[in-house]
């Protein structure tokens, strides 16, 4: 796994608690939204304003366009992109509380070197990342960490998508390829992102028209483009941890370590998140390291 792979993993499971945790769930509720799809768009989306739904899809990539039409625009009718700000901090500020604890007041080194590391993050052709970096810093060190894993994930997801693009993969083919490399139910991934079992068969077929799946699943070819699409997400999002320097990179590792420990614990929605694996493969990395 590559530093820049390594150093996603860590800080998205610190970013993780932001929208499928409990306190996340009651903060969007008590904004007005109507299911917790709402609440997760209008948060994730909140940077770039109101938007329509046209540049949700757009950004967030793999979901269907129904899912995203069902939250949005109705979203800024319930509260503004501002709100929508306001209500994502408290409710992963209160998720972080509650499973990290006292452990949340001494975040000031690794607050300090993500935050250096995050001013690094590319924005030229990242509008996620571009909105987010756009935002200030909380006040308090836990927050704006939180930001700044925020900001890295954000730019990280768009060179992915622009990986994905290149690679000639459409939303619900990066889908099928993905869960077949993982060895992932589609059923799972279907529910997960709203595709319909028609829609992801006919995807499957076209995969299989490229050479990329057979009907004993992935194959040679698919691995090496589904490899190929890491490779570049992992050298286009390398930009903040060049700069921050292998050092300090690693310290920021170090400290964030025990962190992602206890919230891979805790986070039922990060266990259920196909990501637990690279979680995993990320800690016993960390743990050779140091």
């Amino acid at each position: 796994m590559t530093t820049s792979r390594t150093m996603w993993v860590l800080l998205e499971s610190y970013h993780d608690v932001t929208y499928f945790t409990p306190e996340s769930r009651a903060a969007t509720d008590s904004l007005g939204c109507k299911g917790g799809w709402m609440g997760y768009f209008g948060m994730r989306a909140a940077p770039l304003g109101a938007v329509p739904p046209e540049l949700v899809i757009s950004t967030f990539y793999n979901f269907h366009p129904w899912m995203v039409r069902r939250a949005i625009p109705d979203a800024w009718q319930v509260a503004s992109p501002k709100q929508f700000l306001a209500t994502r901090l408290a409710g992963a500020e209160a998720a972080l509380r509650r499973m990290l604890g006292d452990a949340l007041d001494t975040l000031d080194e690794a607050a300090d070197l993500a935050v250096t590391a995050a001013k690094n993050a590319p924005i030229a052709g990242r509008p996620l990342g571009a909105a987010n970096a756009a935002l200030p810093s909380p006040s308090s060190p836990a927050m704006a960490l939180w930001q700044a894993a925020t900001v890295l994930r954000e730019s990280r997801g768009d060179g992915h998508v622009a990986a994905l693009v290149a690679a000639s993969l459409d939303p619900i083919e990066t889908l099928v390829l993905f869960a077949a490399e993982r060895g992932l139910r589609p059923e799972y991934m279907r529910q997960a992102r709203g595709w319909s079992e028609e829609e992801w068969t006919a995807a499957a077929d076209r995969l299989t028209e490229r050479g990329l799946l057979s009907p004993d699943g992935i194959t040679e070819a698919g691995t090496a483009l589904r490899n190929d699409v890491e490779d570049r997400t992992d050298a286009l999002a390398s930009t903040p941890w060049d700069g921050l320097g292998p050092d300090r990179t690693d310290r920021l590792a170090e400290l964030l370590t025990p962190l992602v420990q206890s919230l891979a614990d805790q986070n039922d929605a990060m266990r259920a998140n196909p990501m637990a694996l690279d979680v995993r493969a990320a800690l016993a990395r960390a743990r050779m390291d140091t």
